[in-house]
This record gives structure tokens, C-alpha cells and sequence, in this order.
């Protein structure tokens, strides 16, 4: 399958990135515009994707479009195609932008499907949430899924839970990263060198989410799981609540939530 991309920004590069990684797709398979040419060939030509002028090009080049530019730009980058996407695959990473948008945009007929995927799907470990409402054919939607599971977990859900699905996956790696960064900060502090201790707290996290997925445990379960009675994990909890850190998450992505997509 040849894949193409209208905009080619972080998300398209981490998509690309980790459909090349996974072995489901060959470089050269991979294309993509965007409107500053010399920053397109910069982000494609050293991976072996391939750079092109326009929408028409990449769709031409295509079996499977990526719409992967700003939400306000959707329109206005698929119009001057629209009759040529008619034939194709066309998946949405543009947040806000969700089935009825693009029954309004596209030719009748046309076979497309949203979705809210984050940037960790790089390196196959993402998550690609997709709008459970979308009219590809039953093959279609096998070899979408197929394809996406190659760099995370394919994940259906009803429109009116994209948007805090796109705030927990989307926004969620920025949050962790923070966390990362304190943890390492930490260490730092009490005499670990500044590379161990980020390698020590990424690893950590990618550890801990994959024993929640492999083991289907309660978040709470795991705490408890480490925290001894009198020991010093519950001593650090008892810090951590004292100092709010849930209600800062949950109030973190409710913030998320009023802020509209641009």
C-alpha cells in the first residue's frame, strides 16, 4: 500500500516513521506535500520518503491519503482534490474534524475515516483512536486496522468521545514527558547522572503502562501492589496527594477540553 500525507508536520512524521520502523510499509511507499517545499524535502528526502508539489500529486501517488494538516486548512487543501480522492482511502488526523465534517467536504461516496492518533506511534507504541462512525467497506476497515496496529492500539470510539480521547493520547505524552523530566530532576538531585536518571524514569513509565495493558490491573491495584505498610513508596503517595497531583492532572485535561481545536 503507498501511503501519502497532505502536510507532512510532527504527527505525519511520527506516523511515517513508525510505519517504516514496523516493516509495514517501504520508505519509497511513503509521500507527502506541504506548503514550505525546502522543510518538506528536509523531513523526507534523508528517510527515503518522497516529496511532492501538491495535494493532486500525493493523491495521484496514493492508494491510502492521510489528511494531516491544521484543522482551519481541511477545506481548503481538499477541495481543489475532491473529486480525485473519490477513489481512495482517506484518513483524517485532523483534530475537531470527524465524520460529518468530511461527508460535508468530500464527493459523495468517497470512503474515509477520522481518527486521533499521538506521536509515540514513532516508535509503534502509540495509540490511534478512530472514529467508530466512517464509511469504509468492511475490507477497507480490516486493512486500515491492520495497518495502524503495526504502530499502536487501534482503539473504536463514538464521535462524541473524541474529543477527550484526543485529550488523554494526545495531550497525555506532553504530561508524561513533565514527568519524566521532574523524576530525572530528582535523581539528578540526590547525585544520579542526568542520562541515567531520564533513561531510568522512561523506562519506568513504558514499564508500568505495559504491566497495566498486559495485566488489565486497576491503576489503584499497582499502587497498592508497591506501596508497604510504613514503607517508602506510601511515604512519597502521601506527599503527592498532599500536594494535589491527581486533581492537577484531571484539571490538566479539563483545561484540554476548553481549549478548541486551531
Amino acid at each position: 500500500m503507498k501511503i501519502g500525507f497532505i502536510g507532512f508536520g510532527n504527527m505525519a512524521q511520527a506516523m511515517a516513521g513508525g510505519f517504516v520502523r514496523s516493516g509495514a510499509v517501504r520508505p519509497g511507499d511513503i509521500g507527502a506535500c506541504a506548503r514550505d517545499r525546502a522543510k518538506l524535502q528536509r523531513n523526507t528526502e534523508p528517510q527515503g520518503f518522497r516529496a511532492f508539489d501538491d495535494a493532486a500529486a500525493v493523491v495521484a501517488f496514493a492508494d491510502l491519503v492521510v489528511v494531516a494538516v491544521k484543522p482551519y486548512q481541511v477545506e481548503a487543501v481538499l477541495t481543489p482534490v475532491r473529486e480525485q480522492l473519490a477513489g481512495k482511502i482517506v484518513v483524517s488526523v485532523a483534530a475537531g474534524v470527524t465524520f460529518d465534517d468530511y461527508e460535508r467536504m468530500l464527493a459523495p461516496g468517497t470512503h474515509h475515516l477520522s481518527t486521533v492518533p499521538n506521536t509515540p506511534v514513532s516508535v509503534c507504541e502509540g495509540i490511534v483512536v478512530c472514529e467508530r462512525r466512517h464509511s469504509l467497506s468492511d475490507g477497507e476497515w480490516r486493512q486500515v486496522e491492520a495497518l495502524f496496529s503495526k504502530i499502536g492500539l487501534v482503539l473504536p470510539m463514538d464521535t462524541a468521545l473524541l474529543g477527550i480521547s484526543s485529550a488523554v493520547c494526545g495531550c497525555g505524552p506532553a504530561f508524561v514527558a513533565m514527568f519524566i523530566e521532574a523524576l530525572g530532576d530528582a535523581a539528578v538531585k540526590h547525585g544520579v547522572a542526568r542520562a541515567d536518571a531520564y533513561r531510568m524514569a522512561g523506562q519506568m513509565i513504558v514499564g508500568t503502562g505495559k504491566l497495566q495493558l498486559a495485566t488489565g490491573q486497576h491503576p489503584g491495584a499497582m499502587k497498592d501492589a508497591v506501596c508497604s505498610p510504613g514503607g517508602t513508596t506510601i511515604a512519597g503517595v502521601a506527599e503527592l496527594e498532599r500536594k494535589g497531583f491527581r486533581g492537577a492532572v484531571i484539571d490538566a485535561i479539563d483545561a484540554v477540553q476548553r481549549k478548541k481545536p486551531v
